[in-house]
């Protein structure tokens, strides 16, 4: 049975979007056809129609199986009622793309929401993980305990800061990430910090491999734009290729 490919990507940003990265990633998507493109959220810069028709039509274009996580960026920032009312009514346009499940022969993905609409602190762009979309993950994630593929979690901010003597700016996230890596995730997918990383973290005797992708926006924070390709083997082994785009 083949190795599986997974396009990772991030912080696409539309509004503030890098068009040539943008045609980039689409021009290899279409050449090499991986099995599943998946992006770890901030599909837009400021949430507005226009920008989700943008992330819409781009990943209806890719014209292969896709699946998103919001990120902090992709609830309304304008229109603070909506926000505190219907947070994720307009990333639910893309409801035909939006976590769409996706399983296969060798590893299966589930979702971790990191984003909130109002936090105890500022800036609200940094993560936090909820009581309830962590017990959503959990639950998952037990009934899938003797399922022999790799189990990798999605989610739009790192669940542990770069250095491990670092203060964690996701709220929530290590008791998240001790809790998930004790329920059997090998993986976890992420974005937010524009900078690709591929880390290994344990909690008791279980490490999982964390897997940050970068940005395709203008917004760069010491990387160039990129993306992932992560490789499963059918021996259980995790290939992360960090793709660079660098203007001509």
């Amino acid at each position: 049975m083949n190795a599986h490919t997974i396009f990772h990507v991030s912080d696409v940003h539309f509004g503030v979007e890098n068009p040539r990265a943008i045609d980039w990633f689409a021009a290899a998507v279409h050449a090499e056809k991986p099995d599943v493109v998946v992006c770890t959220g901030d599909l837009t810069q400021r949430a507005t129609h226009k920008q989700f028709d943008q992330a819409r039509r781009f990943f209806e274009s890719l014209d292969t199986l896709v699946t998103l996580e919001p990120g902090n960026h992709d609830m309304p920032y304008y229109n603070l009622w909506e926000r505190f009312t219907q947070p994720y009514k307009r990333y639910g346009t893309l409801a035909e793309l939006v976590r769409a499940p996706v399983a296969l022969p060798h590893c299966v993905f589930i979702p971790l929401k990191t984003t909130v609409r109002i936090q105890p602190r500022f800036p609200w762009s940094d993560g936090y993980v909820r009581k309830e979309a962590l017990a959503a993950t959990l639950a998952s994630l037990e009934t899938l305990k003797d399922d022999a593929r790799l189990k990798i979690v999605t989610c739009h901010h790192p669940l542990l800061p770069a250095q491990p003597d670092d203060k964690n700016p996701t709220i929530g996230g290590t008791n998240a990430f001790n809790a998930i890596a004790e329920a059997g995730a090998d993986a976890i997918l992420t974005g937010h910090v524009h900078v690709p990383f591929d880390l290994m973290r344990a909690y008791g005797n279980r490490s999982v491999r964390m897997i940050g992708a970068g940005t395709l926006s203008t917004r760069l924070r010491g990387a160039d734009p990129g993306y992932n390709v992560v490789t499963i083997t059918p021996h259980r082994h995790i290939h992360v290729e960090q793709r660079v785009f660098v203007e001509a």
